[in-house]
């Protein structure tokens, strides 16, 4: 069975010729990210996750983990690759220097994290969580905390989680129940989470939980919600470890996929209450939490897209090798490989073409990301943070719901031996699936994306990028390509289609909300088709800018171009659809009463 194979090139083309590198290699910091460096930590990291991380992912999806006597224990296999992973500096990839990190840009990393969750999800779930929890610590941890915690967990050596989620309360955070009492210069941490995320494993010696959690007097809902470190040993002041601390896992959920990952069910304080360190001030863990989450909602948008590419890759082999049937419109002819057939080359192109938006489009949010936190004048960090912002939910909630699409697609490709476990197809259908759940549904992603990201700012983000998009017109207004001329009428039709949806929701949701609301998804899928759409559109022109030029790379480019068209002709239509549900389908949607249901 063939393992996964990073798509560099693509991979070379976003970074280095959409535009990617140019930005942020001028940023404070970046100045030594180079077209050589950006080659050489993509083909490494190709090589590792082909020749260690691929190899474990059905096996690891076949055994999962399992909790022995209060100890997780992981499929073989995946602690030795952790140590490679470790000995080799990944987990330092983007990790502050000042602490032991290799400084990176997002962009970089982004494409890196990528090739890991195609390789890989289930293992690459705990290096991503606990990247979250540096950047939480690293924004609003104290000097102490920076200095016990950051090192450690940049370099591999522990790893960290997210305790947000409780029985009674689920995405609803102003449900939560577990108490913090405060005893000299920590507090004492008593309560069940859920949903715990390589909460406990044998990777490493030590794992940082960051919980939240409610001191006596915290008033009610979000606003009562304090931020804790709660380690699973306690730390000597020489940064040796010390005593147990009073929180264990009590069980592992059973799961539609991702087997080899433990999602963990968390007591703390069943005896005399799990030791926790306040971080910054009380009250005020929401907000410290979501540096963590909009990092995790970025990084899921990658393991959809990193699903997707996964689960198309396996769809192109099984095609190419799979005889069946007669070409089309020959008499008499041989059997041919399915890849020969039409439907097989519209499922095809459907995957690659969506995996190849979406990995433009996490590109972008990825450079908004890394202007926002490096670039020298305030202004534009707060305008790229803008961008970055609007984006993230667009990202992660778009790139996840096409990755079930893509993997449902993969296993149509399969046939009857897709519903086969042992083809591998099916798999990425069941892990993709988590991915729109993951920090937030796609709902949750939608509503925060009409709400926060639009209404609250009245569309002056969202605006500044449709005004970009109708500005690349001008660039393909020239363009007398044939495929060109289709692509600039698409993408003109869909961006009209973006405008007079965003339009309508900047009048109705002052005075309607549910109205709005009714449309959040759909609105979410159309910044995401339109979006994806524009970076597909940027690409072709570019290709064919190659092409005109003599590039010895034909084959990519004329590639690149018939699949941006495909893209236009196939995928970028879906906006009036979205658009028409928008506008005109919110009462349709609220016109039943709960007893009709």
């Amino acid at each position: 069975m063939p393992e996964y194979v990073a798509p560099l090139r693509d991979m070379q083309f976003v970074i280095k010729e959409l535009g990617g590198l140019d930005i942020v290699g001028r940023l404070p910091g970046c100045e030594e990210v180079t077209p050589d460096l950006v080659d050489a930590v993509l083909e490494e990291a190709g090589r590792f996750a082909t020749g260690v991380l691929s190899p474990l992912n059905q096996p690891g999806d076949r055994a999962g983990a399992r909790l022995e006597d209060g100890v997780v224990i992981t499929p073989a296999g995946f602690k030795d690759a952790y140590r490679q992973f470790r000995e080799a500096g990944w987990p330092a990839l983007n990790g502050d220097p000042q602490f032991g990190g290799q400084g990176l840009p997002h962009l970089l990393s982004g494409m890196v994290s990528e090739i890991w969750n195609g390789a890989n999800m289930s293992f690459c779930l705990c290096p991503m969580l606990t990247t979250g929890a540096v950047n939480a610590i690293l924004r609003h941890g104290s000097d102490g905390q920076k200095n016990i915690y950051l090192e450690k967990l940049i370099s591999g050596e522990w790893t960290g989680t997210m305790n947000l989620t409780e029985p009674q309360a689920g995405s609803d955070l102003s449900a939560v129940r577990a108490r913090a009492i405060p005893e000299g210069d920590h507090y004492r941490i008593h309560g069940t989470k859920i949903f715990i995320t390589y909460g406990e494993h044998d990777f490493v010696e030590n794992i940082v939980h960051l919980v939240l959690a409610r001191t006596p007097d915290a008033p009610d809902g979000v606003k009562g919600i304090s931020l804790f470190v709660v380690p699973k040993f306690l730390v000597n002041p020489d940064g040796s470890l010390g005593a147990r601390n009073d929180v264990r896992c009590v069980s592992i959920e059973h799961k539609l996929g991702i087997h080899a990952s433990p999602t963990c069910v968390m007591a703390y304080g069943d005896n005399e209450g799990a030791i926790g360190y306040l971080v910054g001030e009380e009250n005020r863990g929401l907000e410290y939490m979501f540096t963590m989450m909009n990092f995790a909602r970025l990084e899921v948008g990658i393991e959809g897209i990193a699903v997707a590419e996964r689960a198309y890759q396996r769809a192109r082999d099984y095609a190419q090798e799979r005889v069946q049937g007669r070409e089309a419109g020959v008499r008499g002819g041989e059997r041919v490989t399915i890849i020969h057939h039409p439907d097989m080359r519209r499922m095809l192109m459907t995957m690659k073409a969506q995996v190849e938006a979406m990995r433009a489009l996490g590109a972008a949010a990825c450079i908004a990301l890394d202007v926002a936190h490096r670039h020298a004048e305030r202004e534009e960090r707060a305008r790229q943070q803008a961008l970055f912002d609007l984006l993230t939910p667009v990202v992660k909630g778009w790139c996840t719901e096409l990755s079930i699409q893509i993997a449902s697609m993969g296993v149509q490709v399969h046939g009857g031996m897709g519903f086969v476990e042992e083809t591998g197809a099916a798999q990425h259908l069941r892990d993709a699936r988590i991915t729109s759940i993951y920090e937030g549904t796609t709902g949750i992603q939608a509503n925060d994306l009409i709400g926060r990201k639009v209404a609250a700012e009245k569309g002056m983000t969202a605006k500044a990028v449709i005004a970009q998009i109708t500005a690349f017109d001008r660039e393909l207004a020239g363009a007398s390509d044939p495929a060109l001329i289709v692509i600039r009428r698409a993408l003109s039709e869909g961006v009209a289609a973006l405008n007079e949806a965003t339009d309508w929701l900047l009048q109705t949701y002052p005075y309607n909300i549910k109205a709005a609301s009714a449309g959040a998804v759909p609105y979410l899928e159309l910044w995401g088709t339109v979006a994806g759409g524009w970076q597909m559109a940027r690409a072709a022109l570019l290709a064919k800018q190659r092409i005109e030029a003599g590039s010895t790379d034909l084959h990519f480019y004329q590639g690149k171009l018939a699949t941006a068209r495909f893209y236009a002709e196939h995928v970028l239509p879906r906006a009036y659809a979205c658009k028409q549900a928008i506008v005109h389908g919110s009462a349709s949607v609220l016109a039943l009463d709960a007893a009709q249901f």
